[in-house]
């Protein structure tokens, strides 16, 4: 083994009779691992003022996948001993019966290093932490006279995992991952707006919580809740959109990523099924998805197979030329895996999910983009949002937009919503800026029931005619 097993040397799993038990529930199948996961994570949240909650948590456990053409068997158990391992052994095997295959070549090694191996968990002590969301308060209240109530949060794990195949080989990954976020309610009168804004990623909390950052972040939720108490209601109709940098990108992630990942492509429940080579977006368009990116949320080293991670073409110069694929899938659709691989915890079997999913940037600036607008709206943040992946039917809303007349930018705008088709308004992209931007590191990704942290980004985009829903009279 490259490295000493954390688990062999931290729970009753002995190498011989794990190896042994994997290597027997495994014989016959297509593909398989036991994937063996240590956790540990907390939250504070700081509100009305005062410490409203704290909590950490530690869990472990195993999954054993056995897997013979489409199907899979799947056990886990939180007990880590051979006895559990045997009993989930018994469990999958079922899968076994009538069938008899080769089991695929492990996934290649790599030494890549993405983010540090060490826990971000104590950084900072109980105490300092508390101390600095209180200081974070205190700085947002003393502000402005307009606040209301503020509402701070910090986040952070530690993820060890280690995935064992059947010819004993094995690979582990340790990591980190922290979130910060505050929330900020301005009055004007009666009238109550919100603004917000997180920070985050795989690194330590001082990577993100230096003063210079969360000063910036509460400024940033103010100004965006001091904004939307000018807001005036949204016209209604089909008009030209122009979306900001950055995490405007979770649009391109829900309407367009997850038709382009590989099961859905595979089973033909995409829009994009079928399209393989063909055009489905403006010329301009090139998508990817990198978990590669030094410390960023949706970055892995390996995925929860132990396929390294890669940066994928999706889309390129409006041609479809991938989709993001897991081992299973790969193989039943005879492509190579991308690393794209990725599971919730042990208690969860893997499927295609993006990691950090964006459009490269044009060679537009921002200022012409806004400016080739006539009539429409500029959305810089979204909400909310849903999305049908057979027909790529979506509806988002957003939580800052305005008003665009004659090239100009003017009234900030409440209760706008975009409605559309993903793969259509992909042909709609009729311009695209040179300032693609990561969001900031707060994204999570919802799919068949599992969460998975991801990133999103995109450069300033104009698209023509999308509908606008809003609530002007």
């Amino acid at each position: 083994m490259a490295e000493q097993s954390y688990f062999y040397s931290h729970s009753a799993f002995d190498p011989g009779a794990t190896e042994r038990v994997i290597a027997d529930a495994l014989a016959g199948c297509d593909d398989g691992e036991l994937f063996l996961e240590f956790r540990r994570s907390e939250s504070l949240t700081f509100d009305d003022g005062k410490l409203k909650s704290a909590a950490s948590n530690t869990s472990q456990g195993f999954g054993l996948r056995a897997v013979c053409g489409e199907a899979t068997g799947y056990a886990h158990a939180s007990e880590l001993s051979i006895d559990a391992l045997e009993r989930a052994s018994q469990a999958v095997s079922a899968v076994k019966s009538g069938h008899s295959g080769t089991l695929g070549a492990p996934p290649p090694g790599t030494n890549r290093i993405l983010y540090s191996a060490k826990t971000p968990l104590d950084d900072l002590s109980f105490d300092d932490k508390v101390a600095l969301l209180e200081a974070i308060d205190k700085y947002a209240r003393d502000r402005d006279d307009a606040v209301r109530q503020v509402s701070v949060s910090l986040g952070g794990e530690w993820q060890i995992v280690e995935i064992i195949r059947p010819d004993g080989s094995s690979i582990t990954d340790r990591r980190p991952l922290v979130r910060f976020s505050v929330s900020i309610v301005a009055a004007d009168g009666s009238r109550l707006e919100t603004g917000s804004h997180s920070r985050g990623g795989r690194a330590g909390y001082s990577n993100f919580l230096s003063e210079e950052n969360w000063t910036a972040s509460v400024n940033e939720a103010l100004r965006q809740a001091k904004t939307n108490l000018r807001s005036v209601p949204a016209p209604a109709g089909e008009m030209d959109v122009v979306l900001g940098p950055g995490w405007p990108g979770i649009l391109l992630h829900e309407a367009v990523g997850h038709g382009l990942e590989g099961d859905f492509n595979r089973k033909k429940t995409s829009a994009f099924a079928g399209l393989l080579g063909e055009r489905v977006a403006s010329p301009e368009v090139t998508v990817v998805d990198d978990g590669t990116i030094d410390e960023r949320r949706g970055s892995l080293i390996i995925d929860d197979e132990g396929t390294p991670t890669s940066n994928t073409t999706l889309i390129e110069d409006g041609i479809l030329k991938g989709f993001m694929q897991d081992r299973t899938n790969a193989r039943l659709m005879n492509v190579a895996p991308t690393g794209n691989g990725r599971r919730q915890s042990f208690a969860h079997q893997p499927m295609p999910r993006m990691t950090n999913t964006y459009m490269l940037g044009g060679d537009k600036e921002p200022e012409e983009i806004i400016g080739s607008v006539k009539n429409g709206i500029y959305a810089v943040a979204f909400g909310g949002g849903s999305v049908d992946i057979t027909s790529g039917k979506f509806v988002f809303s957003c939580t800052e937009a305005y008003k665009v007349e004659d090239g100009k930018v003017g009234v900030p705008l409440k209760g706008a919503t975009l409605i559309g088709n993903g793969p259509d308004a992909l042909t709609r992209v009729s311009m695209i800026g040179n300032d693609m931007a990561l969001d900031s590191g707060m994204g999570t990704c919802g799919k068949n029931g599992q969460s998975v942290p991801v990133g999103v980004g995109q450069p300033t985009l104009r698209i023509d005619q999308v509908t606008v829903g809003g609530t002007a009279a």
